[in-house]
Protein backbone atom coordinates (compact mmCIF):
# COMPACT_ATOMS: atom_id res chain seq x y z
CA UNK A 1 0.00 0.00 0.00
CA UNK A 2 1.23 2.97 -0.77
CA UNK A 3 1.79 5.58 1.96
CA UNK A 4 -0.49 8.76 2.30
CA UNK A 5 1.29 11.88 1.74
CA UNK A 6 -0.05 15.35 2.08
CA UNK A 7 -2.09 16.89 -0.99
CA UNK A 8 -1.55 19.67 -2.97
CA UNK A 9 -4.04 22.32 -4.64
CA UNK A 10 -3.63 20.21 -7.58
CA UNK A 11 -3.82 16.85 -6.34
CA UNK A 12 -6.34 17.44 -3.16
CA UNK A 13 -9.71 15.52 -3.68
CA UNK A 14 -12.56 14.97 -1.12
CA UNK A 15 -14.66 12.66 -3.69
CA UNK A 16 -15.17 9.73 -0.92
CA UNK A 17 -15.48 11.57 1.93
CA UNK A 18 -18.19 13.64 -0.10
CA UNK A 19 -19.57 9.95 -0.61
CA UNK A 20 -19.83 9.27 3.18
CA UNK A 21 -21.58 12.09 4.13
CA UNK A 22 -24.23 11.85 1.58
CA UNK A 23 -24.36 8.46 2.83
CA UNK A 24 -24.66 9.88 6.72
CA UNK A 25 -27.04 12.69 6.09
CA UNK A 26 -29.45 9.31 5.52
CA UNK A 27 -28.74 8.07 9.04
CA UNK A 28 -27.92 10.92 11.31
CA UNK A 29 -29.41 14.71 11.77
CA UNK A 30 -27.33 16.95 9.12
CA UNK A 31 -25.33 13.70 8.85
CA UNK A 32 -23.20 13.95 12.15
CA UNK A 33 -23.47 13.41 15.81
CA UNK A 34 -22.09 16.99 17.03
CA UNK A 35 -23.16 19.96 14.73
CA UNK A 36 -19.77 21.40 14.33
CA UNK A 37 -18.56 18.66 12.10
CA UNK A 38 -21.28 19.16 8.82
CA UNK A 39 -18.51 21.56 7.93
CA UNK A 40 -21.01 24.58 7.55
CA UNK A 41 -19.03 27.41 8.50
CA UNK A 42 -16.24 26.35 6.48
CA UNK A 43 -16.11 24.53 2.30
CA UNK A 44 -17.69 21.15 3.20
CA UNK A 45 -18.05 18.22 2.25
CA UNK A 46 -16.58 17.03 6.22
CA UNK A 47 -13.18 15.62 5.84
CA UNK A 48 -13.85 11.65 6.62
CA UNK A 49 -10.98 10.29 8.58
CA UNK A 50 -9.96 6.46 8.58
CA UNK A 51 -6.75 6.71 10.67
CA UNK A 52 -4.84 8.91 13.02
CA UNK A 53 -0.93 8.49 13.41
CA UNK A 54 1.31 10.96 15.53
CA UNK A 55 0.15 14.68 14.84
CA UNK A 56 -1.47 13.16 11.41
CA UNK A 57 -4.66 12.72 9.88
CA UNK A 58 -5.26 10.24 6.73
CA UNK A 59 -8.81 11.06 5.76
CA UNK A 60 -10.36 8.37 3.57
CA UNK A 61 -9.62 9.77 0.45
CA UNK A 62 -5.69 8.67 1.21
CA UNK A 63 -4.47 12.26 2.20
CA UNK A 64 -2.29 13.10 5.06
CA UNK A 65 -2.99 15.57 7.27
CA UNK A 66 -0.59 17.71 10.07
CA UNK A 67 -3.32 18.08 12.68
CA UNK A 68 -4.19 20.70 14.90
CA UNK A 69 -7.27 19.81 15.66
CA UNK A 70 -6.05 16.99 17.93
CA UNK A 71 -9.99 15.68 18.16
CA UNK A 72 -10.57 19.56 19.76
CA UNK A 73 -7.92 19.36 22.35
CA UNK A 74 -8.05 15.59 24.18
CA UNK A 75 -4.42 14.82 21.98
CA UNK A 76 -2.04 16.56 23.72
CA UNK A 77 0.31 13.27 23.16
CA UNK A 78 -0.96 12.93 19.52
CA UNK A 79 -2.84 9.90 17.60
CA UNK A 80 -1.97 6.16 18.99
CA UNK A 81 0.73 7.09 21.26
CA UNK A 82 2.73 4.00 21.77
CA UNK A 83 2.98 4.73 25.83
CA UNK A 84 -0.71 4.94 25.92
CA UNK A 85 -1.93 2.41 23.51
CA UNK A 86 -0.94 -1.09 24.99
CA UNK A 87 -2.55 0.14 28.59
CA UNK A 88 -6.07 0.90 26.35
CA UNK A 89 -5.70 -2.82 24.56
CA UNK A 90 -4.74 -4.40 27.53
CA UNK A 91 -7.15 -3.35 29.79
CA UNK A 92 -10.09 -3.83 27.20
CA UNK A 93 -8.79 -6.91 26.72
CA UNK A 94 -9.77 -7.93 30.53
CA UNK A 95 -13.38 -6.03 29.73
CA UNK A 96 -14.83 -2.81 28.34
CA UNK A 97 -16.96 -2.32 31.77
CA UNK A 98 -18.26 -3.09 34.75
CA UNK A 99 -20.09 -0.83 36.36
CA UNK A 100 -18.27 -1.15 39.32
CA UNK A 101 -15.13 0.18 40.96
CA UNK A 102 -11.58 -1.03 39.34
CA UNK A 103 -7.75 -0.46 40.63
CA UNK A 104 -7.45 1.73 37.50
CA UNK A 105 -9.74 4.20 39.55
CA UNK A 106 -7.49 4.60 42.07
CA UNK A 107 -4.49 4.60 40.27
CA UNK A 108 -5.80 7.36 38.24
CA UNK A 109 -6.88 9.19 40.89
CA UNK A 110 -3.79 9.31 43.51
CA UNK A 111 -1.88 10.84 40.06
CA UNK A 112 -3.90 13.27 39.76
CA UNK A 113 -4.54 14.69 43.07
CA UNK A 114 -0.90 14.01 44.13
CA UNK A 115 -0.02 16.72 41.31
CA UNK A 116 -2.51 18.81 41.57
CA UNK A 117 -2.52 21.57 44.56
CA UNK A 118 -5.89 23.05 43.95
CA UNK A 119 -7.89 19.59 44.26
CA UNK A 120 -8.52 17.08 47.48
CA UNK A 121 -11.39 14.68 46.09
CA UNK A 122 -12.33 14.08 42.32
CA UNK A 123 -15.31 12.65 40.88
CA UNK A 124 -15.29 11.10 37.13
CA UNK A 125 -18.02 11.29 34.76
CA UNK A 126 -18.05 10.63 31.01
CA UNK A 127 -17.77 14.07 29.51
CA UNK A 128 -16.87 17.39 30.03
CA UNK A 129 -20.80 18.50 29.74
CA UNK A 130 -21.74 16.05 32.63
CA UNK A 131 -18.85 17.39 34.96
CA UNK A 132 -20.21 21.22 34.36
CA UNK A 133 -23.88 19.97 34.76
CA UNK A 134 -22.98 18.15 38.11
CA UNK A 135 -20.73 20.71 39.42
CA UNK A 136 -23.41 23.22 39.15
CA UNK A 137 -25.58 20.97 40.91
CA UNK A 138 -23.24 20.35 43.85
CA UNK A 139 -22.62 24.22 44.42
CA UNK A 140 -26.12 24.53 44.45
CA UNK A 141 -26.74 22.07 47.37
CA UNK A 142 -23.48 23.34 48.98
CA UNK A 143 -25.02 26.61 49.20
CA UNK A 144 -28.46 26.39 48.82
CA UNK A 145 -28.66 29.10 46.27
CA UNK A 146 -30.80 28.91 42.65
CA UNK A 147 -28.66 30.88 40.31
CA UNK A 148 -25.19 30.88 37.87
CA UNK A 149 -23.22 33.35 36.35
CA UNK A 150 -21.17 32.99 33.42
CA UNK A 151 -19.85 34.91 31.22
CA UNK A 152 -21.02 36.11 27.32
CA UNK A 153 -18.21 34.04 25.01
CA UNK A 154 -17.53 31.32 27.57
CA UNK A 155 -19.01 27.64 26.80
CA UNK A 156 -19.72 25.10 29.22
CA UNK A 157 -22.03 22.01 27.60
CA UNK A 158 -24.38 21.90 26.33
CA UNK A 159 -26.54 21.87 29.81
CA UNK A 160 -29.93 23.73 29.59
CA UNK A 161 -28.94 26.46 31.90
CA UNK A 162 -26.30 27.35 30.35
CA UNK A 163 -27.27 27.68 26.62
CA UNK A 164 -27.89 31.11 27.40
CA UNK A 165 -26.91 34.72 25.83
CA UNK A 166 -26.72 38.21 26.74
CA UNK A 167 -28.20 41.09 25.06
CA UNK A 168 -26.41 43.36 23.57
CA UNK A 169 -23.42 43.13 25.47
CA UNK A 170 -24.85 44.17 28.60
CA UNK A 171 -25.99 41.69 31.83
CA UNK A 172 -29.58 40.17 31.54
CA UNK A 173 -31.04 37.02 32.99
CA UNK A 174 -30.30 34.25 30.57
CA UNK A 175 -32.26 33.74 26.84
CA UNK A 176 -31.73 30.28 25.57
CA UNK A 177 -30.25 30.08 22.91
CA UNK A 178 -31.39 26.61 21.82
CA UNK A 179 -35.10 25.16 20.59
CA UNK A 180 -36.42 22.60 24.04
CA UNK A 181 -35.22 24.76 26.89
CA UNK A 182 -37.95 26.28 29.00
CA UNK A 183 -37.29 30.08 29.50
CA UNK A 184 -37.29 29.25 33.48
CA UNK A 185 -34.35 27.44 33.13
CA UNK A 186 -32.48 29.98 31.53
CA UNK A 187 -33.36 32.37 33.62
CA UNK A 188 -31.69 30.80 36.25
CA UNK A 189 -28.71 31.87 34.32
CA UNK A 190 -27.15 35.27 34.59
CA UNK A 191 -24.99 36.36 31.81
CA UNK A 192 -21.83 38.81 32.02
CA UNK A 193 -19.53 40.05 29.87
CA UNK A 194 -15.93 39.02 30.19
CA UNK A 195 -13.48 41.94 31.35
CA UNK A 196 -16.10 43.81 33.30
CA UNK A 197 -15.80 44.06 36.90
CA UNK A 198 -17.95 46.64 37.31
CA UNK A 199 -20.82 45.03 35.55
CA UNK A 200 -19.74 41.80 37.68
CA UNK A 201 -19.99 43.79 40.89
CA UNK A 202 -23.34 45.65 39.49
CA UNK A 203 -25.11 41.97 39.29
CA UNK A 204 -24.00 40.31 42.75
CA UNK A 205 -25.11 43.36 44.27
CA UNK A 206 -28.47 42.85 43.34
CA UNK A 207 -28.69 39.27 42.88
CA UNK A 208 -25.80 38.19 45.29
CA UNK A 209 -27.98 36.45 47.44
CA UNK A 210 -29.36 34.07 45.25
CA UNK A 211 -26.20 33.43 43.03
CA UNK A 212 -24.23 29.66 44.28
CA UNK A 213 -21.85 29.69 41.45
CA UNK A 214 -19.66 31.82 39.25
CA UNK A 215 -18.30 29.86 36.45
CA UNK A 216 -16.22 30.79 33.52
CA UNK A 217 -13.20 29.14 31.52
CA UNK A 218 -10.21 30.93 33.32
CA UNK A 219 -9.11 30.36 29.67
CA UNK A 220 -11.59 30.78 27.47
CA UNK A 221 -11.17 28.65 24.05
CA UNK A 222 -14.68 28.02 22.97
CA UNK A 223 -15.52 31.18 21.22
CA UNK A 224 -11.96 32.29 20.12
CA UNK A 225 -9.17 32.51 22.48
CA UNK A 226 -10.11 35.30 24.39
CA UNK A 227 -7.38 35.55 27.20
CA UNK A 228 -8.15 37.32 30.41
CA UNK A 229 -5.95 39.30 32.32
CA UNK A 230 -5.07 37.80 35.16
CA UNK A 231 -6.62 40.72 37.77
CA UNK A 232 -10.47 40.28 35.70
CA UNK A 233 -9.82 36.32 37.25
CA UNK A 234 -8.42 37.43 41.05
CA UNK A 235 -10.98 39.46 41.24
CA UNK A 236 -13.81 36.72 40.21
CA UNK A 237 -12.47 35.03 43.14
CA UNK A 238 -12.58 37.89 45.47
CA UNK A 239 -16.21 38.63 44.81
CA UNK A 240 -16.83 35.07 45.25
CA UNK A 241 -15.70 34.80 48.71
CA UNK A 242 -17.15 38.50 49.16
CA UNK A 243 -20.73 37.32 48.17
CA UNK A 244 -20.49 33.79 49.80
CA UNK A 245 -20.54 31.98 46.10
CA UNK A 246 -18.72 29.44 45.11
CA UNK A 247 -15.74 30.43 41.77
CA UNK A 248 -16.02 27.16 39.14
CA UNK A 249 -13.31 27.20 36.93
CA UNK A 250 -14.87 25.24 34.02
CA UNK A 251 -11.05 23.60 33.04
CA UNK A 252 -12.37 21.37 30.45
CA UNK A 253 -10.10 22.75 27.61
CA UNK A 254 -7.42 23.82 29.60
CA UNK A 255 -6.87 21.79 32.30
CA UNK A 256 -3.79 19.23 32.11
CA UNK A 257 -3.07 21.58 28.65
CA UNK A 258 -1.03 24.73 30.10
CA UNK A 259 0.15 22.77 32.86
CA UNK A 260 -0.57 19.63 34.95
CA UNK A 261 -2.62 22.19 37.34
CA UNK A 262 -4.20 23.80 34.68
CA UNK A 263 -5.11 27.32 34.49
CA UNK A 264 -5.93 27.36 38.46
CA UNK A 265 -1.58 26.62 38.54
CA UNK A 266 -0.80 28.70 35.81
CA UNK A 267 -2.57 31.89 37.64
CA UNK A 268 -2.13 30.66 41.03
CA UNK A 269 -5.73 31.19 41.65
CA UNK A 270 -7.73 29.11 44.10
CA UNK A 271 -11.06 28.08 41.99
CA UNK A 272 -13.31 25.96 44.99
CA UNK A 273 -15.26 23.16 42.14
CA UNK A 274 -12.63 22.84 38.80
CA UNK A 275 -14.46 20.58 36.45
CA UNK A 276 -12.25 18.52 33.37
CA UNK A 277 -12.66 16.33 30.35
CA UNK A 278 -10.47 16.31 27.02
CA UNK A 279 -6.76 15.19 28.12
CA UNK A 280 -8.08 13.79 31.30
CA UNK A 281 -9.36 10.38 29.69
CA UNK A 282 -6.62 10.98 26.92
CA UNK A 283 -9.08 10.33 23.99
CA UNK A 284 -11.62 8.45 25.22
CA UNK A 285 -15.21 9.91 26.60
CA UNK A 286 -14.36 11.10 29.68
CA UNK A 287 -14.88 14.09 32.66
CA UNK A 288 -14.09 15.20 36.34
CA UNK A 289 -14.96 17.37 38.64
CA UNK A 290 -12.67 18.03 41.57
CA UNK A 291 -12.80 20.16 44.38
CA UNK A 292 -11.79 20.42 48.35
CA UNK A 293 -13.16 17.28 50.29
CA UNK A 294 -15.12 19.53 52.33
CA UNK A 295 -17.08 20.40 49.16
CA UNK A 296 -16.99 16.63 47.60
CA UNK A 297 -18.49 15.01 50.66
CA UNK A 298 -21.64 16.90 49.74
CA UNK A 299 -22.10 14.11 46.54
CA UNK A 300 -24.11 11.21 47.47
CA UNK A 301 -23.29 8.28 48.67
CA UNK A 302 -21.72 10.53 51.42
CA UNK A 303 -24.18 13.79 51.24
CA UNK A 304 -27.04 14.80 49.67
CA UNK A 305 -26.07 16.12 46.22
CA UNK A 306 -27.44 13.15 43.88
CA UNK A 307 -25.41 12.28 40.88
CA UNK A 308 -24.16 8.95 39.04
CA UNK A 309 -23.71 7.29 35.80
CA UNK A 310 -23.23 4.22 34.84
CA UNK A 311 -20.19 4.14 32.59
CA UNK A 312 -18.44 7.06 35.41
CA UNK A 313 -15.11 5.43 35.68
CA UNK A 314 -14.78 3.43 32.60
CA UNK A 315 -12.13 1.15 33.05
CA UNK A 316 -10.54 1.46 29.46
CA UNK A 317 -11.03 5.21 29.45
CA UNK A 318 -9.03 4.73 32.97
CA UNK A 319 -6.43 3.87 31.91
CA UNK A 320 -6.06 5.84 28.82
CA UNK A 321 -6.55 8.96 31.07
CA UNK A 322 -3.51 7.39 33.32
CA UNK A 323 -1.17 6.48 30.31
CA UNK A 324 -1.58 10.02 29.03
CA UNK A 325 -1.18 11.76 32.37
CA UNK A 326 2.13 9.68 33.57
CA UNK A 327 3.07 11.05 29.99
CA UNK A 328 2.45 14.76 30.78
CA UNK A 329 4.70 14.21 34.36
CA UNK A 330 7.72 13.58 32.74
CA UNK A 331 10.35 16.22 33.35
CA UNK A 332 10.09 19.37 30.18
CA UNK A 333 6.90 18.16 28.54
CA UNK A 334 5.50 21.50 28.98
CA UNK A 335 8.28 23.85 28.62
CA UNK A 336 8.80 21.46 25.35
CA UNK A 337 4.69 22.22 24.70
CA UNK A 338 5.61 26.45 24.69
CA UNK A 339 8.50 25.87 23.10
CA UNK A 340 7.19 24.96 19.74
CA UNK A 341 3.84 26.38 20.21
CA UNK A 342 5.64 29.96 20.50
CA UNK A 343 7.89 29.55 17.86
CA UNK A 344 5.10 28.25 15.49
CA UNK A 345 2.75 31.15 15.84
CA UNK A 346 5.76 33.66 15.77
CA UNK A 347 6.59 32.42 12.19
CA UNK A 348 3.20 33.16 11.22
CA UNK A 349 2.94 36.40 12.83
CA UNK A 350 6.42 37.59 11.62
CA UNK A 351 5.30 36.39 8.03
CA UNK A 352 2.08 38.47 8.59
CA UNK A 353 3.78 41.67 10.05
CA UNK A 354 6.17 41.56 7.05
CA UNK A 355 3.13 41.21 4.64
CA UNK A 356 1.41 43.59 6.46
CA UNK A 357 -1.59 41.20 6.78
CA UNK A 358 -4.15 41.82 9.23
CA UNK A 359 -4.02 38.46 11.50
CA UNK A 360 -2.51 37.38 14.94
CA UNK A 361 -1.82 34.55 16.49
CA UNK A 362 -2.55 34.81 20.32
CA UNK A 363 -1.46 31.53 21.92
CA UNK A 364 -1.01 30.10 25.71
CA UNK A 365 0.87 26.81 26.74
CA UNK A 366 -0.01 24.76 23.55
CA UNK A 367 -3.46 26.63 22.72
CA UNK A 368 -3.28 28.84 19.42
CA UNK A 369 -6.20 30.82 17.48
CA UNK A 370 -5.86 31.90 14.17
CA UNK A 371 -7.42 35.22 14.09
CA UNK A 372 -8.07 38.35 11.49
CA UNK A 373 -7.31 41.37 13.26
CA UNK A 374 -4.41 42.76 14.65
CA UNK A 375 -6.57 43.62 18.29
CA UNK A 376 -6.35 41.47 21.50
CA UNK A 377 -9.56 40.02 21.83
CA UNK A 378 -11.13 39.75 25.27
CA UNK A 379 -14.96 39.38 24.71
CA UNK A 380 -16.85 37.22 22.41
CA UNK A 381 -18.76 40.86 21.17
CA UNK A 382 -14.95 41.86 19.94
CA UNK A 383 -14.87 39.12 17.30
CA UNK A 384 -15.42 40.84 13.79
CA UNK A 385 -17.74 38.38 12.02
CA UNK A 386 -16.06 39.17 8.96
CA UNK A 387 -13.07 37.54 9.99
CA UNK A 388 -15.07 34.10 9.51
CA UNK A 389 -15.37 34.48 5.74
CA UNK A 390 -11.27 34.92 5.52
CA UNK A 391 -10.96 32.04 8.11
CA UNK A 392 -13.35 29.99 5.78
CA UNK A 393 -10.81 30.70 2.44
CA UNK A 394 -7.84 29.88 4.87
CA UNK A 395 -9.53 26.37 5.99
CA UNK A 396 -9.58 25.07 2.62
CA UNK A 397 -6.05 26.51 1.35
CA UNK A 398 -5.00 24.25 4.23
CA UNK A 399 -7.00 21.38 3.75
CA UNK A 400 -5.57 21.62 -0.16
CA UNK A 401 -1.88 21.62 1.79
CA UNK A 402 -2.12 19.62 3.80
CA UNK A 403 -3.09 20.99 7.18
CA UNK A 404 -5.97 20.15 9.33
CA UNK A 405 -7.89 22.98 11.74
CA UNK A 406 -11.43 22.58 13.31
CA UNK A 407 -13.91 23.44 10.91
CA UNK A 408 -14.66 27.28 12.74
CA UNK A 409 -13.08 30.54 12.72
CA UNK A 410 -14.49 30.32 16.55
CA UNK A 411 -12.28 27.49 17.18
CA UNK A 412 -8.68 27.36 18.85
CA UNK A 413 -5.60 24.98 17.45
CA UNK A 414 -3.86 23.17 19.28
CA UNK A 415 -0.27 21.62 18.95
CA UNK A 416 0.84 18.00 20.96
CA UNK A 417 4.13 16.34 21.55
CA UNK A 418 3.75 14.38 18.72
CA UNK A 419 4.23 17.72 16.63
CA UNK A 420 7.89 17.59 15.04
CA UNK A 421 9.84 20.04 13.79
CA UNK A 422 8.93 19.01 10.40
CA UNK A 423 5.44 18.74 10.82
CA UNK A 424 5.32 22.36 11.73
CA UNK A 425 7.57 23.80 8.65
CA UNK A 426 5.67 22.11 7.01
CA UNK A 427 2.41 23.83 8.46
CA UNK A 428 4.18 26.91 8.41
CA UNK A 429 4.94 26.64 4.77
CA UNK A 430 1.52 25.81 3.82
CA UNK A 431 -0.83 28.52 6.30
CA UNK A 432 1.98 31.13 4.63
CA UNK A 433 0.51 30.03 1.00
CA UNK A 434 -3.11 29.83 2.21
CA UNK A 435 -2.69 33.51 3.56
CA UNK A 436 -1.39 34.23 0.45
CA UNK A 437 -4.99 33.11 -0.95
CA UNK A 438 -6.11 34.96 1.23
CA UNK A 439 -5.51 38.07 1.25
CA UNK A 440 -4.15 38.45 -2.28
Amino acid sequence: MTPASFPTPDTYSRHHSAEQFEEAKGYFPGGVHSPVRAFKSVSGPPVFFKKGEGAHLIDVDGQRYVDFCCSWGPLILGHAHPNVMPHVLATAADGLTFGAPTPHDNLIGKLILDNHRYIEMIRFVSSGTEAVMSALRLARGVTGKSKIIKFEGCYHGHVDSLLVQAGSGLATLGISTSAGIPESFARETIVVPLAEPEMLDKVLQEHGHDVAAIIVEPIPANNGLLLQDISFLKCLRLKAYKYNTLLIFDEVISGFRVGFEGAAGLYGIQPDIITFGKIIGGGMPVGAYAASADIMRHIAPEGPVYQAGTLSGNPVAMAAGYATLTELLKPGVYEELRRKTAWFTGELQAYCDEKGYGATFPHVGSIFWPTFTREHIRRSSEINPQGMSLFKTMHLECLKRGVYFGPSGYEVGFISTAHTEADLVHAVEAIKQALEVVFG
